[in-house]
């Protein structure tokens, strides 16, 4: 399924303020970046952990049935003292073209991701392995990821102010009334440089209702 390309200048502020209109839920919240000027945009490949077995179960071997220009999704429960991510899946996955990484939890060996410039964003880093202690459930299924569904070939876009998930029934929607808002907004911006008062310029773009639905 093709991603149409003008969501990669759209910001996921626009496209948050596009779901809000739309009465959907999109947001990650607690997800980050792992540093400035990153860029996010594909289609979920999900993953869910649980606790390891005895014995243990992999952690990582799901990574050769990525296609290329996704994003691996993983559903770590938000643990934040054990990791699911690290610079083998780092450079593997940049050299076969995925797009990033989103995990509800931490990462590790930030220096290969950050030296790449791949995307990952997360809960934060943390050296300490989660092989032994947590293991693969499922892949490609709905997962919940910081009490938001991700599900399989669901769109995610990411940049510096984090990562919005758009469910794939809605993206047509979603960024048409992203692309009016942040046209509106740069209407605002225009006419406030130009030297109108804020409030002026605002009102004249209905700035306090641009996430809002018609019956709100």
């Amino acid at each position: 399924m093709t991603i149409d390309p003008r969501f990669a200048d759209v910001s996921t502020a626009s496209v948050s303020d596009a779901l809000d209109r739309l009465g959907r839920a999109g947001g990650l919240p607690g997800l980050g970046p792992l540093a400035g000027g990153q860029r996010l945009l594909g289609r979920a490949y999900t993953v869910r952990y649980r606790p390891a077995g005895d014995p243990p179960g992999t952690v990582g071997d799901y990574l050769d049935e990525v296609p290329r220009g996704a994003v691996v999704v993983l559903a770590n429960d938000g643990l934040t003292d054990r990791t699911v991510w690290g610079d083998i899946l780092t450079a593997v996955a940049h050299h076969r073209g995925v797009a990033g990484t989103v995990i509800d939890g931490v990462c590790r060996d930030v220096r290969r991701a950050l030296d790449l410039g791949y995307p990952i964003y997360s809960r934060g880093r943390f050296m300490r392995t989660g092989k032994d202690r947590v293991e693969v459930a499922a892949v490609q299924e709905p997962v919940g990821v910081a009490g938001v569904q991700v599900r399989p070939g669901d769109l995610l876009v990411g940049d510096d102010d984090g990562v919005v998930l758009v469910p794939a029934e809605v993206e047509a929607d979603v960024l048409a009334v992203a692309l009016e808002i942040a046209e509106r907004e740069a209407g605002i911006l225009a006419r406030a440089l130009g030297g109108s008062s804020l409030a002026q310029a605002r009102a004249a773009f209905g700035y306090h209702g641009l996430q809002r639905g018609p019956d709100r």
